[in-house]
């Protein structure tokens, strides 16, 4: 029994010994052929607005690979949007939220608050992602409608903006509208006189 004890544990060091040095391989050719490991990924503060039911929560929560069974519809948002722009300051971003499947009247309020975060001084400079969100209802406006509805070449013009359809049965596209918000704010960054 001693001697199995002490094979297995030979064999475990053989075997961390094997990794460290494959490890240590790696570190050290990145570190001469690439010079040294790759730089780390900007973090973005941004901020994600939107009504009631629009589905920012289910959206956000399936993007970190979170269940969404128990998420119930945030009750009572709609009358805090007045407290929305305290979360403004600090942000380099806008993840906007709508239900292209809700009542015009709905519609009609949504399109109102992007207008007003649009020309907000703390966000009028900052990339907006739009996602035009319940694509997979049958009630849902496409994204053609959604711009034309929302007057968004004429009111955004100038600004950096990206406007896209969402569900979340779809993760792949609504990771790549994020990934092009990231460009967005890459770009930002690059812009001069930017520190």
């Amino acid at each position: 029994m001693a001697l199995t004890t002490v094979l297995v544990t030979v064999s475990e060091c053989a075997q961390l010994s094997s990794f460290i040095c494959r490890t240590g391989a790696q570190t050290c050719f990145r570190t001469l052929c690439c010079k040294g490991p790759p730089p780390p990924r900007a973090e973005y503060d941004v901020v994600c607005i939107g009504l009631t039911g629009s589905g920012k929560t289910s959206l956000l929560s399936r993007l970190c690979n979170e269940a969404t069974d128990n998420i119930s519809p945030t009750t009572g948002a709609d009358s805090i949007k007045k407290y929305w722009s305290r979360y403004y300051q600090g942000s380099q971003g806008v993840v906007f939220v709508l239900d292209s499947a809700s009542s015009d009247e709905d519609l009609e309020v949504a399109r109102n608050e992007l207008h007003s975060a649009l020309q907000h001084p703390q966000l009028c400079t900052l990339p907006f992602l739009i996602l035009a969100n319940h694509q997979d209802k049958p009630a849902a406006r496409s994204v053609q409608e959604i711009k034309k509805y929302f007057e968004l070449e004429p009111l955004a013009r100038g600004k950096s903006w990206v406007l896209e359809g969402s569900t979340v049965d779809n993760m792949d596209a609504v990771k790549d509208s994020f990934q092009q918000l990231i460009h967005l704010l890459e770009d930002k960054d690059q812009e001069p006189g930017r520190i």
